[in-house]
Order: structure tokens, then sequence, then C-alpha cells
């Protein structure tokens, strides 16, 4: 059975991979760039689309778990309970909520390019 790991090693191990997508990348961006019949090459444009699109898909992800912090306030007051927008913790779980998007789409574009030639 496969083990789930934590958002916070997650996180980690998918931000240790983005360095190793852009080297694995540059050959190709350099290639596409000196071309002679000028434009713009496929690998270029997927990498400023993705990039385009893992962003808004962060903000629309924090925008959600803001949104759950701040319907979750009164509640966790008449609990008893220390609002998570008090205690920081919505604050975490925003971000961790923004980056996941990205860290998805540098997963899938390391496995994609270490399977290149």
């Amino acid at each position: 059975m496969r083990k789930k790991r934590s958002k916070s090693r997650s996180l980690a191990s998918d931000l240790v991979l983005a360095p190793w997508v852009v080297w694995m990348r540059t050959p190709t961006l350099i290639a596409e760039a000196g071309r002679a019949s000028g434009g713009v090459g496929a690998e270029t444009t997927r990498a400023v689309t993705e990039k385009v699109a893992a962003v808004a898909q962060g903000l629309a992800a924090a925008q959600m778990s803001a949104i759950g912090s701040a319907m979750s306030f009164w509640p966790d007051v008449f609990a008893g309970r220390t609002p998570s927008i008090l205690s920081g913790v919505a604050a975490e779980r925003m971000a961790q909520a923004a980056i996941a998007p990205m860290g998805k789409t540098i997963r899938s574009n390391y496995r994609r390019l270490s399977r290149k030639p």
C-alpha cells in the first residue's frame, strides 16, 4: 500500500524539482529561440501557458481557502476555539492551496522531460 505524503513534505519535494525542470527545459527553449523561422515554439508556448494556468488555479484555491476560514470564524468563536484567521492556520492553508497547482505542474513536467531522449 502506498503511503500518503504530508502536504509540507510534498510541497518541499516539488520545489526541489523546479530547478531540474528548468535545467531540462532550457536546451529546448534555446533551440526554439535560435530558429530562423521566428515565432514561438511549442515548448515555449507550453511553458508560458502552464505557468499562467497554475497561478490562476493557485489564486482560486487560495481564495476558496480564505473564504472557508472566514466562514468558520463565528462557529469557531462560539465553540470556544481560536479562529484559524487569528491563529495563522488560515494563512498556512492559503499558502499550501496556492502552491499545490504549481507543484502538480512541476511534477508532471519533470516526468515528461525526464523521458525525452
